[in-house]
Formats: C-alpha cells, sequence, structure tokens
C-alpha cells in the first residue's frame, strides 16, 4: 500500500499547487535523496499516477538502508540536508516503519539546527503492524487477507489428500518481532477445531514438546495438520529457530526458513508426509486481493500527511484510530514521530489463546475489520493493469556526488 499513500500525497499536493509547487520523489527511497536521485512526479500522466492507487510493490523504488544516530552518520544527515537546499524542497514526507520514522525524527532536528528547517512527516507502513499508537499499518490490513485466504484455501487442498498424502502443512509467513501476520491466519477458522490447528506466535516461546506432541494429537483426531508460523518464532532463550548468524542492513538477524525447521522436526519425530510454503514478498504485494479499508486507509494517511505539513506541523505522523469496530469506524490523527520511532507494539497477550497456538475472540474482533471488503485493481485481459512511471530524472545541482 506504499503506493496508495503515495496517491495519497501526490492528490494533496496538486490540490495545494499554490503552495507546493514541484513535487519530487527519490528514486529508490532514502537512497535516492542522499544521491540526488530524484524523480519529477509533475512529468506522469494523470491516468498513471490514478493507477498508482491500485499498483503493488513501491513504484518509485525503495532500499533496505538503515540511517544510524546523527554521531555516526552526520555526513549522511547534512547530505539529505544539502539536497533539500539545493532543490528547495521544504516538506520531506517519508513511508515507512520504525527505523525510517527515527530518520525523520532526525532529519527534523538537524534541520533547525543547520539553519535550513525542514517539515518532516511520516506517514505509516509496515505490513508486520507493528508500529504502536496507530490502531493498524496501512499495508497489514491487505496482507491479513492474503494469509486468512491462503490458509483457507491450502486447508482445504491439504485436506483432501490426507488420508494418502500429506499429513502436515506449514505456511511461513512475515513477522520477525511481532506475530499479527500470523495471527491473521486465524481468521481462516470459522468454527472451533477448523484449521489453521496451531499458530506460532514470536510472543510465545517455542517449546518442541509441546509443539510435536499437539501436531501428533491433531493428525490423529483430524486426519491433519495446518499450521502458520511466524519467522520470528523463537525458543524461551530468545533465540531464532531459523536464525542463520547473519545480518541484514539494518543489522537484524537474518532469518533462514522457519517452515522447512519445523517441517523436519515433524519427520523425524512422528515421520509424516509434509509439504511447507513461503508467503514471503507474495503476501505483501497480492494486490489482486487487497483489503478495501486497508487501501481506504492508505490513501487517507497520505492526504492527511500533506494537510499536516500545510498546517504548519513538524515531527508527526498521521494515525489511524479506531472509533468502532461493528461497525469499523475510523479516523486520522496525528501524533509525534518521537512515539513511535523505534517502538515495537506486540501481538497483546490476551489475543494468544491460553495454550499459545491460537487466536482468542478479542483478537478476531481486532482482525477481522481490516481485512474488509474487496478493492480489486482493473484488469485488461486476465491480468490487473498496474502503473509503470516514466521516472523522469531531476537535474542535479550539486557538484559532489555521494556514494551510499
Amino acid at each position: 500500500m506504499i503506493n496508495a499513500s503515495a496517491c495519497g500525497v501526490i492528490d494533496a499536493c496538486r490540490k495545494h499547487r499554490d503552495r507546493i509547487g514541484r513535487l519530487y520523489a527519490g528514486r529508490d527511497g532514502i537512497v535516492g535523496a542522499l544521491t540526488e536521485d530524484l524523480i519529477d512526479v509533475g512529468r506522469e500522466s494523470a491516468a498513471t499516477l490514478r493507477d498508482l492507487r491500485h499498483t503493488p510493490a513501491g513504484a518509485f523504488g525503495s532500499a533496505r538502508y538503515k540511517l544510524k544516530d546523527l554521531e555516526r552518520d552526520l555526513p549522511k544527515y547534512q547530505r539529505l540536508i544539502d539536497v533539500f537546499r539545493a532543490h528547495d524542497i521544504g516538506y520531506f514526507f517519508y513511508n515507512g516503519g520504525n527505523d525510517s520514522m527515527d530518520t525523520a525524527l532526525k532529519l527534523s532536528q538537524l534541520g533547525s539546527e543547520l539553519g535550513y528547517p525542514v517539515a518532516c512527516i511520516g506517514i505509516p507502513k509496515t505490513v508486520d503492524n507493528d508500529l504502536p499508537v496507530t490502531d493498524c499499518c496501512p499495508g497489514f490490513g491487505s496482507v491479513a487477507k492474503y494469509v486468512a485466504v491462503s490458509t483457507l484455501e491450502a486447508s482445504l487442498d491439504v485436506a483432501s489428500m490426507a488420508r494418502t498424502s500429506t499429513r502436515v502443512f506449514i505456511l511461513e509467513v512475515m513477522g520477525r518481532h511481532a506475530g499479527w501476520i500470523a495471527a491473521a491466519g486465524g481468521l481462516a477458522a470459522r468454527r472451533a477445531g477448523d484449521p489453521p490447528h496451531l499458530i506460532l506466535f514470536p510472543e510465545i516461546a517455542f517449546d518442541r514438546e509441546r509443539f510435536l506432541a499437539r501436531v501428533k494429537e491433531t493428525v490423529e483426531q483430524k486426519g491433519y495438520c495446518v499450521i502458520v508460523a511466524s519467522e520470528g518464532t523463537q525458543d524461551a532463550g530468545g533465540k531464532f529457530l531459523a536464525d542463520m548468524g547473519t545480518r541484514d542492513a539494518f543489522g537484524h538477524v537474518q532469518l533462514g526458513g522457519v517452515a522447512p525447521t519445523l517441517a523436519t522436526m515433524i519427520k523425524q519425530a512422528h515421520g509424516y508426509k509434509y509439504h511447507w510454503a513461503l508467503a514471503d514478498y507474495l503476501q505483501r504485494s497480492a494486490r489482486h486481493i487487497a483489503s478495501k479499508v486497508d487501501a481506504e486507509q492508505a490513501y487517507a494517511v497520505g492526504r492527511a500527511a500533506v494537510e499536516f505539513a500545510l498546517a504548519g506541523k513538524n515531527a508527526v505522523l498521521p494515525v489511524i484510530r479506531r472509533k468502532s469496530s461493528k461497525p469499523y469506524r475510523w479516523d486520522i490523527a496525528s501524533v509525534a514521530i518521537s512515539a513511535v520511532a523505534n517502538r515495537e507494539k506486540k501481538v497483546p497477550r490476551e489475543f494468544i489463546t491460553a495454550d499459545g497456538f491460537g487466536i482468542t475472540p478479542a483478537c478476531r474482533r481486532y482482525l477481522e475489520p481490516l481485512i474488509g471488503g474487496e478493492a480489486y485493481p482493473p484488469y485488461e485481459n486476465g491480468i490487473p493493469r498496474y502503473a509503470a512511471l516514466k521516472g523522469v530524472r531531476v537535474r542535479k545541482r550539486l557538484k559532489t556526488g555521494f556514494k551510499v
């Protein structure tokens, strides 16, 4: 839903042309801003920009690139201010999660110190749904819908063949420290005993013996067992089951696949035939099965970000406030970025069943409204029509380049 939020920003900026002027996008996110590789959004057609609202992924590009604290990465923050100054940029909208919000906060502070104040407005985005304060994060509702539907459909397939073939199916989903996406798999169950039969959360310490016993019990009772496992499943000592021993660009432990780890464990203990699937990028780019609620919220926070900037706010981000669950009603408020930066919202214990393997009615009440409605993209010859940007570069004005 990054593009839906971008569309909200663009539409709001066009509404206020007299105050905004030109609108640029950093190619590949913050990397483009650092290297002065900017895209002139005004050179895109109106039709292309409309199509952004239903296009998956990041149409302007994105990056796994973290700016550290001001002391260690001061030249990079200064470089951003130099780029902004060179192009007369007064508003900086940063769409991202915990780390991105931290960057926006530091940049807003440094701009004032360097005599070039920039209104830095965060826009919440993380499919993990782990940003605090906001009721949910744009992007999560659609991932939750994809995982719930995939769990349901795969369960039907496994049930149909369990007598003579696959007995155990494991779906691995994203979620390093927070199990919101795994919890969404629980929405596939309409009645007690329906799959998924086990959900593994990062918030609940993995107990090998309890897990294997429950798998065996389920297969003996149901004939098969469906598991939704968060990639961040970890033991009582905090060690990830799928720890590869390496780290990514953000300094996070690189996870190497909890599903095959669990499958091997089950095979060795019980000998069951298994199959596992990794939702991976599919879960966050499946725009064809997006939540209507999610699409509307993603667009709304983009528009709100611009309105907040024009109202003179700085170092804030729009958040979603739940006013009621049935019917689901929400609005947009602003909070200080400092309330969100580098903080995580985990699945509360009351959302997880006592045995640690399922979701409670309270969790279902929270999740169900977020996957509500359908927001199908337009189709041409059976394939979705997505935006294809020209990506016209803005002429560079700084004499010195910058490598990342």
